[in-house]
């Protein structure tokens, strides 16, 4: 059984309404993971390959960073 205070296996989540929830990609859906661009957290695709995501479908965004929406982060400073 995996712990949920296992800090490994916890997965980014955004908060929406109050409650945690996965952090998704505004265009397609999938799910993202977190990573680091720029010096700040981002999140993306799993597995690119190919201008692919790992469903295998083509989206524009799939090697570009996502905001914590799931939006394509232009810029992720937070100035």
């Amino acid at each position: 059984m995996i712990h949920p205070s296992d800090p490994e296996t916890q997965r980014p989540v955004a908060v929406r309404d109050g409650h945690g929830a996965p952090v998704t990609c505004s265009a397609c859906g999938c799910r993202l993971r977190s990573g680091m661009a720029d010096n700040d957290i981002a999140w993306f695709h799993f597995n690119p390959l190919g201008g692919r995501d790992a469903r295998g479908c083509r989206v524009d965004c799939v090697d570009s960073p996502h905001d914590v929406a799931g939006y394509r982060a232009a810029s992720l400073a937070l100035a």
